[in-house]
């Protein structure tokens, strides 16, 4: 993690008439972080993703991802980012080999590197006899892994995970959670939402976030001092009671 920042959000706010979704949210993500997004459903996380996804405009507020502005340079946001959602975004009925490509190909990255780089990731996933299954034949752990590999094929500078581990078993999870090490140690930024209170401790720094604001941002130890807590379950209990 360096001291750059890659996200930069200032007062944003989203109102859609009279409800107010997003309630002037401040706060900066680093080149290489491990950012934890966190709050109880209808906190504002999905809209403020969208938002800095460049698919949703900001009411107001100052908002840069990867350098661009997030009112005019919404293209250019899509091109380095990255995204995976909690339903894995895999299309079942291609083969592994072809969602790979297929995704390589809306990156715009070019025929000869995505055939080099689909091989190298297959045996690095080993996943090399199951190339030519259809996705909806494989084990959901295996899914899984394949959209967050897929996610971060081109080499964006950030990666957006929401809810990732929905559903999985907790060996997978922690083989998933290796997965976001090693690409956040490769530079890329990692901003992740989840319901598991425990992977929020994996962080470099979580956000909380209650009614569409940001109640509490630091690193997880930081937060268990603050709050008296064990574990990042009692911080979020105690915050959102």
């Amino acid at each position: 993690m360096t001291n750059t920042s890659i996200i930069s959000a200032k007062n944003l706010s989203k109102k859609f008439g009279n409800f107010t979704a997003n309630d002037n949210l401040n706060f900066e993500v680093y080149e290489g972080e491990i950012f934890g997004f966190l709050g109880a459903n209808g906190a504002g996380k999905t809209t403020a993703i969208k938002i800095l996804c460049g698919l949703s405009k900001p009411s107001s507020g100052k908002i840069k991802v990867a350098g661009f502005d997030v009112y005019k340079q919404t293209e250019d946001i899509k091109k380095n980012i990255g995204y995976m959602s909690q339903k894995f975004s895999l299309y079942e009925d291609l083969t592994v080999k072809e969602n790979i490509r297929f995704y390589a190909s809306i990156y715009g990255m070019k025929k000869k590197e995505i055939k080099a780089k689909t091989d190298e990731l297959l045996n690095k996933l080993n996943f090399a006899h199951a190339k030519d299954k259809k996705i909806k034949d494989i084990p959901l752990g295996w899914k899984q892994k394949l959209a967050f590999s897929t996610a971060v094929f081109h080499n964006p500078k950030i990666v957006f995970l929401d809810e990732p581990t929905g559903g999985v078993d907790p060996v997978t999870r922690r083989e998933f959670w290796n997965l976001i090490y090693e690409t956040a140690n490769k530079g890329i930024t990692v901003f992740v939402t989840t319901h598991y209170m425990d992977e929020a401790e994996y962080c470099d720094r979580v956000s909380i976030m209650d009614a569409g604001k940001i109640v509490a941002l630091d690193t997880p130890i930081n937060l268990m001092k603050k709050y008296n807590s064990k574990n990042m379950d009692e911080v979020f209990l105690k915050i959102a009671r």
